[in-house]
């Protein structure tokens, strides 16, 4: 799980991606980093508790002004109803996604340094990212399923 950082390094990483520093931002970040892999629905109920009346609509904004700076990323995962977020690591990492609950965990990358894969043939494209996605049924859900 990421680490909650400080509000005044949540507000030094706004001020170096060229953003300004609200309540609302800073929130959020708070959210993302307590809560890692979560809807912007989750999010918004997070920091609805710390700032009551904000609207939904603002917490998209803030997550989609986070992501364009380079400081969330958005999580697409087969299968999940919406996208989710998470703190911009930027280690290239994967992740383990539970079929019947959908908890989502972090995977260090497979082998090496990023991209920690390379396809069989680049069409001539030089290679950032490699996205693995491993799904499986988590130890709970393997428990309480029906014989």
């Amino acid at each position: 799980m990421t680490t909650m950082a400080p509000p005044a390094e949540q507000a030094d990483a706004l001020r170096r991606a060229g953003l300004r520093v609200t309540a609302q931002r800073v929130a959020v970040l708070e959210s993302l980093a307590a809560h890692p892999h979560a809807a912007v629905d989750a999010l918004h109920a997070d920091v609805l508790e710390r700032i009551p009346g904000i609207a939904l609509q603002t917490v998209h904004g803030v997550v989609n002004d986070l992501t364009a700076a380079g400081i969330a990323q958005r999580v697409s995962l087969p299968g999940a109803p919406s996208a989710l977020y998470e703190i911009a690591a930027r280690d290239n990492h994967h992740h383990i996604q539970c079929v019947e609950c959908g908890r989502v965990e972090d995977v260090p990358c497979a082998v090496g340094e990023a991209p920690c894969l390379q396809p069989s043939h680049g069409h001539g494209m030089r290679v950032i990212e490699a996205t693995v996605t491993f799904r499986a049924i988590c130890s709970d859900c393997e428990r309480n399923s029906p014989a």
